[in-house]
């Protein structure tokens, strides 16, 4: 009989062992959003895409991708692969059957990751639609990760001191461009 009861306890003891386990591993639920989730319209979608140069070739990320609009529209309208990066799982499950319904599943990945921590390296464009301040903490990062040459543009928000080559305004919202420079020899 007490072998009966005591079962539950050490059944409720693992389970909880192993929660702290998996929590210390880095399994814990993932931060908060730093921005809360508003889409482009389908205008400035294109117009980033557009002033971009977005071709078949290239390798659009979307930091920060919601729905996955960006990226999808990329592979759709011009061939490009694409990759979406949001924290949140909810959107990234969305983002996901928005793909399968347009018929890009294989040339679009979504994953929920933490944009200042995901490995960005392999992106030909990057896509932004975040706060000021975190466009300004994410420069170093996209200085540092991605090749010169690589495209970014940012809807609504610039990047501080680091003047855009391009600006231009489509519904009333501005959208900006750079190209990461060349890394400085040592």
């Amino acid at each position: 009989m007490v072998r009966l009861a005591a079962t539950p306890c050490l059944l409720l003891l693992a389970l909880q062992v192993s929660a702290a386990s998996l929590e210390a591993q880095g399994a814990a639920k993932p931060r908060a959003p730093d921005v809360r989730y508003e889409p482009s319209s389908p205008e400035v979608v294109a117009a980033m895409l557009k002033l971009a140069s977005v071709a078949r070739g290239d390798l659009v990320y979307d930091l920060g991708c919601g729905d996955g609009r960006i990226v999808i529209a990329a592979a759709e309208k011009f061939g490009a692969r694409g990759v979406g990066i949001d924290i949140d799982p909810e959107r990234i499950k969305e983002a996901r059957e928005n793909a399968r319904k347009a018929g890009v599943s294989s040339g679009v990945k979504f994953r929920t990751e933490d944009l200042f921590e995901a490995d960005i390296r392999e992106a030909t464009v990057v896509m932004l639609y975040l706060f000021p301040w975190v466009n300004l903490k994410l420069r170093p990062k996209l200085w540092s990760d991605l090749k010169p040459g690589t495209r970014i543009v940012s809807h609504s928000h610039d990047m501080g001191d680091w003047k855009p080559e391009k600006e231009i305004e489509v519904d009333g919202d501005k959208i900006y461009f750079w190209t990461v420079p060349a890394k400085p020899e040592r």
